[in-house]
């Protein structure tokens, strides 16, 4: 990846996008599909390449549905 290229990936139950060579502009997600939404709009607007790296599967919920929690309340 060269710098500038956006990175987005799962860590520690949050998705994080990384612009390589700027951590000021890395920021993090509560869920993947905001990540990724965000992640390639950034992209676009650097005019550099998006990344995707999928987290290997644990068995570990992470993405939780927003729905169900607001029914829970």
């Amino acid at each position: 990846m060269a710098d500038g290229d956006v990175e987005t990936r799962s860590k520690r139950g949050q998705w994080v996008n990384r612009v390589i060579g700027e951590p000021e502009l890395s920021k993090s997600f509560r869920s993947r599909e905001e990540a990724v939404t965000a992640g390639r709009q950034l992209a676009e607007v650097l005019g550099t390449q998006h990344t995707v790296i999928d987290a290997e599967e644990t068995g570990v919920i992470t993405d939780e549905d927003e729905d169900d929690e607001e029914q829970d309340a």
